[in-house]
């Protein structure tokens, strides 16, 4: 197998994994290549963006029924509306900042960890006896969304510890998270997606056809996971690993 098709492959794994995992699909995406040295067109924004797309499709499958059911619940459409403002708006005006300026490691180290000890205390204090979305919670998700635009905060993480935060169930929590995912992927993937048609002469589609298919697949199976996981476990696994991501981040970043 081409070393590059291999590459790809691995970075597809992770992103399908770490995207719905709260542990920051967009962190590991930029460390596992600072860490072992990989360059070229896996460690692009475009890439990311073809393996987002392949997480994607992941969601639209194992959610088609909840976006079905969409055109009957209108009340449900409107609340996602609503959370995904917020992402929108800044990701908009922000975009060059987000997309290049804040790729540090030290940064990344800095909201892993912080944004960890954050699913503690929501674990801690959130009653955890909710199991529908009202507007309050959708307003509150959907803030707390956009601060996920900062590499190591985590999308699912942060909406998901915003939902206990307002008492929602583990499961309620992470089920509205992933379909507040497909727009905001959506709009990422249409976005950069029409940059690489526009000149696909630029890229090697056969290295991201395979991340893309990798994060399909693996993301699959992550969501698949993680509605049963979260029915009986608490977040501290994660926050636990992410404490030691940032840790092991911090004396990389001193190695190098």
């Amino acid at each position: 197998m081409d070393i590059a098709i291999f590459k790809a492959i691995i970075m597809g794994i992770l992103q399908g994994a770490t995207e719905f995992l709260p542990v920051s699909s967009t962190a590991h995406l930029i460390l596992f290549p600072w860490f072992l040295g990989w360059e070229g067109e896996i460690d692009t924004l475009t890439f990311n963006v073809a393996v987002h797309g392949g997480t994607l499709l992941a969601l639209l499958i194992c959610f088609y029924r909840d976006w079905l059911n969409l055109f009957k619940d209108r009340r449900l459409l409107y609340l996602l509306t609503i959370a995904t403002i917020p992402t929108v708006t800044i990701g908009i005006i922000f975009y060059d900042v987000i997309a290049q300026a804040l790729r540090n490691p030290l940064l990344i180290a800095f909201t892993t960890a912080v944004f960890g000890a954050l699913m503690l205390v929501a674990e801690r204090y959130g009653k955890m006896d909710k199991g529908k979305v009202s507007m309050k919670d959708s307003i509150t998700i959907g803030l707390s969304q956009a601060i996920a635009l900062v590499p190591g905060v985590s999308r699912s993480g942060i909406t998901i510890t915003a939902g206990l935060f307002r008492d929602l169930t583990r499961e309620s929590a992470a089920r509205f998270s992933f379909l507040m995912a497909t727009p905001i992927t959506s709009g990422v993937v249409i976005l950069e997606g029409s940059r690489l048609l526009r000149s696909p002469e630029c890229y090697s589609l056969d290295i991201f056809a395979a991340g893309f298919v990798a994060a399909f697949i693996s993301g699959f199976f992550a969501i698949k996971f993680l509605l049963v996981f979260f029915k009986k476990y608490p977040l501290h696994i994660f926050a636990y690993y992410r404490f030691l991501l940032a840790g092991i981040i911090v004396i990389g970043y001193i190695g190098k």
